[in-house]
């Protein structure tokens, strides 16, 4: 069922590029990262964990290259889904939607586990705890009500947090290199003792790290000039975050070079090196930044997710009513919902089902959750040069472009299945694939039901997106400057 033109919309132009940069940044979480994130990364990658976090970033900036082939020339909401069903198709499309929920999901996922661990951190230095689930619970409902309420409100709320807490950790890390003298770590820089199949799984955690950049593209129908904002917005959040990842790695693994406790086996990673440097005055402002740091990532992921299942339910593939925007506050309610809950259901159900610990939840979310971003950029970059020669524009570089980026996914796609890790990683990207075959199951179903639904929202999407429009006037201006008389 397609959506009525009656219907509600989401507000229109009331995210510039600063709001999109923020919601993009809050959704990669720098302070998650360095708060938890570089002990996994250490794990796999050793010394060359900056290098995986390089590779990452610089890999990743392919797949932004490719994103904004579409960015620059068509928006709406939930736009990466679209801009697959432009590429490929609508069952492609479909199955790009598909790994994006997965992924904001776990993402998600890891959000809220990460504010548990660090709020109850804060409470232990007053000599209190809550039930974790409690603090799902107040994270998800907080989250849930921001949402539901203002995407503006919530997006600069997201960036004032953020920024603050990623500058007292620059802070931090400029005093272990100032204990060091500033010196090269040549452990690092030769790294020692690291292997390709040690990078390659880093790579994964890499992308655990960056994932996010594209979400600017889901607030297309939200956002000011969104051909001009949104693909900066894109850019500039991942190339400032990738740049404070490197640093932030090269950091850690140079503070704990020669202490008791190895780096993989610090769970508040921060809180030692503030030990170390007879800092522990920061202990308690830095646990704050990341627990509040971790809250907007779950917000970001809640709003994110809501508008690919907004999106998806507008064009026929999910309920129509999760399309429904509110009357009021001209925000997609009933996706934030389904999405709040569904954040709230799965770590409760990690902890209590399989009786897992905070941390492990929040690792192995975080791996779901790249798995499933893995699978929508490899899609989005395909899709880029087949958009392009449908429009006839393809040019030469663009192939290059897309070829590029895939098989740069390769790289950590290979590196999650061989050589094969250890338990339980060894089975998630099983489980992904099977994940992926139910999705794939629905679409076939949906097609056959509903023969018409494939061509409705294939011609829907172009109608929101002005695709058309937009490929017309790329090939005037080809057609103009192939007509100047040569230099």
């Amino acid at each position: 069922m397609i959506e009525k033109s009656d219907q509600p919309r989401l507000r229109g132009e009331c995210l510039g590029f600063t709001e999109l940069t923020s919601l993009a940044i809050a959704l990669i979480s720098p302070t998650m990262t360095a708060a938890l994130i570089v002990p996994l990364m250490f794990s796999t990658a050793g010394n060359a964990s900056w290098l995986a976090y390089l590779f990452g970033t610089v890999m990743l900036l392919f797949v932004a290259f490719n994103l904004n082939q579409f960015a620059r020339r068509s928006t709406s909401a939930g736009s990466m889904y679209a801009y697959t069903v432009m590429g490929l198709g609508t069952m492609a499309g479909g199955l790009s939607g598909w790994c994006l929920i997965w992924a904001y999901l776990f993402i998600g996922t890891a959000g809220m586990t990460g504010f548990t661990i660090f709020a109850n951190t804060l409470l232990a230095m007053i000599g209190f705890q809550v039930p974790n689930i409690v603090l799902f619970a107040l994270c998800a409902a907080t989250c849930w009500f921001l949402a539901y309420k203002d995407i503006q409100l919530s997006s600069v709320l997201m960036l004032v947090l953020e920024g603050a807490s990623v500058a007292l950790i620059i802070y931090l890390g400029v005093i272990v290199l100032y204990h060091h003298g500033f010196a090269v770590d040549r452990g690092q820089i030769a790294l020692t003792g690291s292997s390709f199949s040690g990078v390659s799984l880093g790579v994964v955690t890499a992308i655990f790290s960056l994932v996010g950049f594209e979400c600017a593209t889901a607030f297309g129908e939200e956002a000011r000039e969104p051909l001009t904002t949104i693909p900066r917005a894109v850019i500039v959040s991942l190339i400032l975050t990738g740049l404070f990842f490197v640093f932030i790695a090269y950091v850690e693994v140079l503070g704990f070079g020669g202490s008791k406790t190895t780096l993989d086996k610090a769970d508040a990673p921060l809180n030692m090196l503030a030990d170390m440097m007879s800092m522990g005055y920061l202990k308690g402002p830095i646990s704050a930044g990341a627990m509040i740091s971790f809250f907007s990532l779950a917000l970001s992921c809640m709003n994110s997710g809501a508008r690919i299942l907004y999106s998806m339910g507008r064009l026929g593939v999910f309920h129509s009513a999760i399309g429904y925007a509110h009357e009021t506050n001209e925000t997609p309610h009933v996706a934030v919902t389904v999405m709040g809950l569904l954040i709230f259901l799965v770590p409760t159900v990690m902890l209590l089902g399989f009786q897992m610990q905070v941390l492990d939840v929040f690792n192995d979310a975080g791996t779901f959750g790249a798995f499933g971003f893995l699978g929508a950029y490899f899609l989005i970059s395909a899709a880029a040069p087949v958009y392009l020669k449908k429009q006839g524009i393809l040019r030469a570089r663009d192939t290059a472009l897309g070829v590029a980026s895939m098989v740069l996914l390769l790289v950590p796609a290979v590196g999650s299945v061989y050589p094969m890790p250890s338990w339980p990683v060894n089975v998630f990207p099983y489980i992904f694939l099977g994940y992926l075959a139910i999705g794939m199951t629905w679409f076939v179903i949906l097609r056959r039901r509903s023969p018409e639904i494939t061509e409705s929202i294939t011609r829907r999407v172009y109608v929101d997106h002005g695709a058309s429009e937009a490929g017309a006037a790329d090939r005037v201006a080809i057609k103009r400057r192939s007509s100047l008389p040569a230099a």
